[in-house]
């Protein structure tokens, strides 16, 4: 049984989210304690249990200690299956972190899985949904990874009732993503919408991010304006995409009541700037959430990016824990060269 002290390095969620998908890939068991210690609210909130539940539904596991505020959960895994599957959040938590934890185990499923999650599609403190979609998934389609998601109804904090669908089919054999070169720039999109709001809050979020982004050629943003049955509560988001030779660099900003439309867009926009001109291959929130992919492909995968994240650190670490692979960071000039390969295996001579 592998233990997993969940308030090593950020000590948040992630930790969890990460460490069950590793115990159902891996068939090892695994407890985790002193879960989500670093957290002003610690222990499991909603969303997490959700989490667990997906991974558990998708490897038929026996869980102990799952409740919320729990702070200790020992997972068993059993055997990963296929098929259809609802996971609802049950409050506005983020429907992109219960799919982190749950998609790479149904990646490697035996089955096609089709997963229903009902939950917040845009919420603060995680990845907004078309991040998911038109950076993230794009990216993992290189190695191998076939998913597709689709937009049902948008939710928001607090209500929530946003839902997906997400379909997976199997691939047991990733490949090694290696993105070390510099690329040159082919143009730069975007996914801008509000729902149950003025129809100008939405043109002020994406003139302030053309504004931050206009010493390069002028992006084409999509703009939708969602309402009635097709959002729940009030909210939005803005997504941009940076597509550098078919290698997307995303960043991204979420509604806030509050915080001026103007300050959105320009907060997307300003942070795509950085990651294009520092030189980087992946950005900054895909360089973490795209480790336990290439932990588990075959061969070794490096890439560049701005900086080593506190959640990359974190994952570098858990990914160690549980599977036979070897991280290398090295600086690259301003950038962060990170590696994984699979440790070699020690022959005995007899």
């Amino acid at each position: 049984m592998r233990e997993i002290d969940g308030s090593y390095g950020e000590g948040g969620g992630q930790l969890l989210r990460t460490s069950v998908a590793l115990a159902a890939i891996t068939g090892l068991p695994a407890r985790l304690y002193n879960i989500r210690a670093k957290r002003s609210n610690p222990g499991l909130a909603p969303q997490h249990l959700a989490a667990v539940k997906a991974v558990a539904a998708l490897c038929s596991a026996e869980v102990e200690g799952l409740a919320v505020k729990s702070r200790d959960i020992i997972f068993r895994p059993g055997l990963m299956r296929g098929g259809q599957f609802d996971f609802p959040v049950g409050t506005a938590g983020s429907i992109t972190l219960v799919l982190q934890a749950a998609l790479p185990v149904a990646v490697f499923c035996e089955e096609p899985s089709r997963m229903t999650i009902t939950g917040g599609t845009d919420v603060r403190a995680a990845p907004p949904l078309d991040y998911f979609r038109h950076v993230l998934l794009p990216l993992l389609s290189r190695i191998g990874v076939s998913a597709k998601i689709e937009v049902l109804r948008r939710g928001y904090y607090p209500r929530a009732g946003g839902v997906i669908t997400v379909d997976v089919e199997p691939s047991r054999a990733l490949r090694p993503l290696v993105m070390v070169e510099p690329r040159k720039l082919a143009g730069i999109r975007g996914f801008a919408h509000i729902s149950n709001l003025p129809a100008h809050v939405v043109h002020r979020m994406i003139a302030s991010a053309l504004a931050d982004l206009s010493a390069f050629p002028t992006p084409a943003i999509d703009r939708t304006e969602l309402g009635g049955e097709r959002a729940i509560g009030s909210g939005g988001a803005i997504v941009l995409v940076a597509d550098k030779d078919g290698a997307p660099l995303g960043a991204s900003a979420i509604a806030q009541r509050g915080v001026a439309a103007e300050r959105l867009g320009s907060s997307a926009g300003q942070l795509l700037r950085e990651e294009i001109t520092s030189g980087a291959t992946l950005d900054i929130h895909a360089s973490d959430q795209v480790l336990i992919y290439l932990a588990l492909a075959g061969g070794t995968s490096s890439f560049l990016a701005r900086n080593l994240s506190s959640h990359a650190a974190t994952a570098i670490w858990l990914l160690e824990q549980f599977l036979p692979v070897r991280f290398r960071t090295t600086q690259a000039g301003r950038l962060v060269r990170i590696e994984v390969s699979p440790k070699p295996v020690s022959m005995c001579a007899g």
